[in-house]
């Protein structure tokens, strides 16, 4: 059952009049009294507007993008490639049954929290799509409200599309949100629905093809540059390329060892994390032969740092990134990477949020990643 203006009075403790003054803004109301009920709010995913079962057949042309960092070129290029396909931009015909939209880009900064509130927002401005880039954070509280607010939005009409992310799994469905009732977050009669559409890449096979080609070409001391700790996307590259690591009887393929953990640098995804976690590595194992990166910004910072150090890329040291940005075949050397279809997945996702295209079988599919081998990497020396 929907969520009523008395249930966001009872969980702020004020009466269902002052919740109204709150919302309405019609009425002057002490500070913390307000934020008592827009905590409420927030904590309930009350939409304003009524009951979400009432507004299945009244979205909005709204689409909204959650990106991470729409600076950053992984997120941008999908968000290009998305609005391309539901915006003036597109061949479509806005005069068909499902026309042009508007993209509405969400820039979450990484925050979990700040996804979720974007996420409720959407759900009270009925949002016609909901498109979700890129990998999030491995945790099952923020899992939990996560599935519990998709479900909301798919109740209320909005299609769900995840872009780049794993597929919501069965135990995550079942989680309930902070605050949620047993069974749900709105009791044990809520219809968990179909999951919403999941494009997804392959980030292990990847990972494992690009450290298999340094092996062959005879690195056995390899450093890794990976993302943030407990991200999806982070856990998937590092470890497909443990794997590769492990299947040759290479140092650091078994997680959790010290030698391991020694050739593993956490970061961000940016530059200057390549540029310090680099000079980590080298301080950890001056006879490093080659270096990966959690993706090609970071590699650059790894290429500025390594040069610093007077090493020459790919005679001293070899590097590697991931992504395939565009930038990376113009750098110098031109890098080594994994090819992720970004535009190829923004533009698909953005024809799921307008039902222009059938979801794929089990509402999952997988896209390729494919090796991009150039000049950054060589055999290391003699």
């Amino acid at each position: 059952m929907s969520v009523t203006l008395a249930d966001v009075a009872a969980r702020a403790g004020v009466s269902a009049a002052t919740v109204s003054r709150v919302l309405n803004g019609n009425y002057p109301v002490a500070g913390s009294t307000r934020s008592r009920v827009l905590r409420a709010v927030d904590e309930l995913e009350y939409v304003v507007n009524g009951p979400a079962s009432a507004l299945a057949a009244a979205t909005s042309d709204l689409v909204g993008v959650l990106v991470n960092d729409i600076a950053d070129p992984f997120f941008g290029v999908m968000a290009s490639a998305i609005q391309s396909q539901i915006g003036p931009a597109g061949d479509h015909d806005a005069e068909a049954p499902h026309g042009q939209k508007m993209a509405i880009i969400c820039n979450t900064g990484g925050s979990p929290e700040r996804e979720l509130t974007y996420l409720t927002l959407l759900l009270r401005q009925r949002a016609a799509a909901v498109v979700l880039t890129g990998g999030t954070v491995e945790d099952p509280e923020h899992l939990g409200a996560l599935a519990t607010r998709l479900r909301r939005l798919e109740a209320g009409g909005t299609r769900v599309v995840l872009c780049g992310r794993q597929p919501l799994t069965a135990a995550t469905d079942g989680a309930a949100a902070p605050g949620a009732a047993p069974g749900g977050a709105h009791g044990p009669e809520e219809d968990p629905g179909p999951a919403p559409v999941a494009l997804t890449f392959d980030n292990f096979g990847g990972a494992r093809r690009l450290t298999t080609h340094l092996l062959d070409l005879g690195h056995r001391r390899i450093g890794y540059l990976a993302g943030p700790a407990a991200r999806t996307t982070t856990r998937q590259r590092l470890d497909g390329h443990r794997a590769a690591l492990a299947a040759a009887g290479a140092a650091g393929g078994e997680a959790g060892t010290p030698e391991a953990e020694r050739l593993t640098v956490h970061g961000g995804y940016d530059r200057a994390s390549g540029y310090d976690g680099a000079l980590e590595l080298l301080r950890r194992e001056p006879g490093l032969t080659a270096v990966v990166a959690a993706n090609d910004t970071v590699a650059l910072g790894a290429c500025a740092a390594l040069r610093e150090r007077g090493l020459r890329i790919p005679e001293d040291i070899s590097v590697a990134g991931f992504d395939d940005l565009p930038f990376a075949i113009d750098a110098a050397p031109a890098l080594t990477t994994v090819r992720i279809p970004l535009h190829e997945a923004g533009a698909r996702a953005g024809r799921l949020a307008l039902g222009r295209e059938e979801a794929p079988a089990g509402r999952t599919a997988t896209l390729p990643a494919d090796l991009m081998v150039r000049a950054s990497t060589a055999p290391p020396r003699p």
